[in-house]
């Protein structure tokens, strides 16, 4: 822990191994947390503050506190619940008052990380059952001392204010060793290197306090206002930061020349009429939007956000037919081209089995390169379906611009696929590409495409404008004329056989089901660690024999080879299968309409967004569709965001929910796009978003370049390496 003597001037860059002796242990903490330099140190951000007040001695506590307790661990051993058979831990915790029992549920695994003897500290719920109390599921952290006051304190006297900072932790760097080394940088006089990347004009503006000032306040805050400002300012810089890069980017992509498509009014109507439904008004004011961008002759960046079931398939076939049927201006030869990406083989033998329809007794190829196939449509042997050709052969039509549609995976993005005249990228399921992924995607023609992105995900509006302040959003809010909303409901062991019969009603009456399991195989019952939870395998099965002995019942899930995934999804399609147990593998994509069911074990299990996506995949037609979710929580988290789904009236609320919730949220997929915790609060707040939104537009208008800025220009050429405008 001993503070390193150096002769030069630490800067923000400086390695902290320069500064500080390590262990080789505390080097390895510190490399997986991402912190190597004095900046990465001192933008390590607490997670909450402790206050000293709310610390309590064991024999103080009460059922229903909630609290923070220090303690020794006297004993813990992983068990099973006598009826219930839930792996847990239990432990026995003391301090110098007297003992509590900790219990967690569903984590065996903890037992091996509590050696008896060991100092930790808890903060959980007291509950109470026959008399006793006990925390159940507390937060664990470890600790060297235990806080009973002068030199025993957790920070010992260096720490001003009662509030005490609490980071994330790793082997070797616990919380207060952090707090300990960024201490000893405020004193080394680190701060007075730093410049306020964020201009004076927009900090007084917004009453944001200076770089400095916010760093004292969120490691250090003397009360919790303090902590508060400095969270505001910082979550504000990041914001900040995400929009002048996206602004920046959408300055750059206008100013360059895109292709210009303008299609035939008659000849249009004719391809959307082909299909066998009247379009939604808005799926008709997003093919306007599109078309409007298709003439501007800049490239189009847009993203179509649709729930689930709303139609965006067709309004992508509409924008394909339109670019690829129209001649490039400076190519006498062929059309322009369509580049359609999916996230999975199935997704994408989906579209292209559905623009098939689409496209039928039309001179327009479609070709689909994929892992595990390579067809090309329509066959010379059967005009009215599609042929395996070798990769060499779709890849060098694609290249002389002979195939002006091609549907995939991200074996799209592969150096050897080569467009001639590449109009239009489509991306759907965007959230699951990286942006690197889109960026080669969108890059592979000297001409920028025109590039349309989709996603049935909902994202809150906030997070929309912050991840999207580049691209124009248009949002499929209504569902097709006749579509019945999914009943969903909470399912517990009480109200299982009365599901069962429901199903088999159904499928008598010439419905099929989907059932969902978190496993594929059986856990292993000789491993500590092995998940409690039911397997596509064992539970097909289980059903065949006990349950549905009448009905076929097969299994898909993703260790199957792309050759059997086809065959069952194929089965499935022609209602030869009754009853299909998957894992999330169908989470996108799937479409069979005549699927109306489906039941979702250990639904606690899945993110909003999966559940909300296997839910999707049984509105796909005008009968009445039913979502079932197995459940055996009792933990109040899992419970409000299950009963979330079961009331939401659609995507976009259930969206705006868990963001209310669950901060970032598993729905809104905060992680994926590199947004810190901090700034997922920050993006809760429709104000500050626009704020952060409307200052970057005006300083990009005003400083394109950055010139005049030369921080805020490091910074996002920092963030934006091999990141595209999406």
């Amino acid at each position: 822990m001993a503070v390193k003597k150096t002769s030069s001037v630490a800067t923000p860059q400086t390695p902290i191994s320069d500064l500080f002796r390590l262990t080789p242990t505390q080097k390895a903490g510190f490399e997986k947390l991402q912190i190597k330099s004095i900046n990465d140190l001192l933008y390590y951000f607490p997670t909450r503050y402790t206050d000293a007040s709310s610390l309590k001695s064991i024999e103080g506590l009460a059922a229903g506190d909630r609290t923070t307790i220090y303690g020794r661990v006297v004993s813990a051993k992983s068990a099973r619940g006598w009826r219930t058979k839930i792996p847990m831990t239990q432990a026995v915790i003391e301090d110098a008052t007297g003992k509590i029992k900790a219990v967690w549920f569903h984590q065996a695994y903890i037992a091996k990380m509590l050696a008896p003897g060991a100092m930790i500290k808890l903060s959980g719920k007291v509950e109470e059952r026959k008399g006793e109390r006990y925390l159940a599921n507390p937060e664990i952290d470890r600790t060297k001392e235990l806080p009973m006051g002068g030199e025993d304190s957790l920070f010992n006297e260096s720490a001003s204010g009662t509030l005490y900072p609490v980071y994330p932790e790793t082997k070797g760097i616990s919380s207060r060793f952090i707090y300990y080394h960024i201490q000893k940088l405020f004193s080394q006089g680190a701060l007075e290197s730093l410049v306020d990347p964020i201009p004076d004009d927009i900090l007084a503006r917004y009453h944001l306090p200076s770089l400095r000032t916010a760093l004292v306040w969120i490691h250090s805050p003397q009360k919790d206002s303090d902590a508060q400002a400095a969270r505001k300012r910082f979550a504000f810089e990041e914001v900040f930061m995400i929009q002048l890069a996206r602004q920046k980017e959408r300055r750059a992509a206008s100013s360059q020349d895109g292709f210009i498509i303008d299609p035939e009014p008659k000849a249009l109507a004719r391809f959307t009429s082909r299909f066998p439904f009247l379009p939604t008004q808005g799926q008709l004011h997003a093919l306007e939007h599109i078309f409007e961008d298709f003439k501007k002759g800049a490239p189009m960046g847009r993203l179509l956000e649709g729930d689930v079931g709303s139609g965006k398939t067709f309004v992508a076939a509409t924008a394909a037919y339109a670019t690829a049927t129209t001649p490039p201006k400076d190519n006498k030869f062929g059309n322009l081209q369509v580049a359609y990406m999916a996230p999975t083989e199935i997704l994408a033998e989906q579209h292209f089995k559905s623009f098939i329809e689409y496209f039928k007794d039309l001179p327009v190829e479609i070709g689909l390169l994929t892992g595990g196939s390579c067809k090309k449509f329509p066959s010379k042997v059967d005009p009215s379906g599609a042929t395996t050709i070798s990769r060499t052969q779709l890849l060098k039509w694609v290249a002389e611009g002979k195939l002006p549609i091609l549907i995939g995976t991200h074996t799209l993005i592969q150096k050897n696929v080569q467009f001639k005249n590449l109009g239009l990228a489509i991306v759907d399921e965007q959230h699951r590409f990286g942006m690197m992924q889109r960026g080669k995607l969108a890059k592979k023609h000297a001409a920028l495409p025109h590039f349309l992105s989709m996603t049935a995900t909902p994202i809150p509006r906030t997070l929309a404008l912050t991840i999207y302040g580049n691209l124009d959003l248009t949002l499929l809010d209504e569902m097709p004329v006749g579509r019945l909303p999914i009943k969903t409901e909470l399912i517990n062991k009480s109200t299982r056989k009365q599901m069962e019969e429901h199903m088999r009603a159904e499928i008598k009456s010439g419905r099929q089901t989907y059932i969902i399991c978190p496993r594929i195989d059986e856990p292993d019952p000789d491993k500590e660690l092995a998940l409690n939870a039911k397997s596509v395998k064992e539970e097909a099965r289980r059903l065949k024999a006990d349950i549905f002995p009448e009905f076929e019942i097969e299994v898909l899930h993703g260790k199957m080879k792309p050759a059997e995934k086809e065959k069952i999804m194929s089965e499935f399609s022609k209602g030869n299968i009754h009853i299909l147990v998957a894992t999330s593998v169908i989470e996108v994509g799937v479409n069979v309409p005549n699927a109306t069911m489906i039941a979702i074990e250990g639904a606690e299990r899945f993110g909003l967004a999966q559940l909300h996506q296997l839910r999707g995949r049984v509105i796909r037609s005008n009968h009445q569709a039913y979502c079932y979710l197995l459940t055996d929580s009792k933990n109040e988290t899992s419970l409000k965001r299950m009963k979330a789904l079961v009331t939401a009236k659609n995507g976009f609320e259930l969206a705006e929910l868990d963001l209310t919730l669950r901060g970032s949220g598993e729905l809104t997929g905060g992680k994926q796009w590199g947004i810190s915790d901090l700034g997922m609060e920050a993006i809760k707040n429709i104000k500050m978003v626009e704020a952060a939104r409307t200052e970057a537009a005006h300083l990009i208008e005003r400083d394109p370049e950055l010139q005049g800025h030369p921080l805020l220009r490091a910074r996002i050429e920092a963030g934006e390496k091999n990141i595209h405008w999406e």
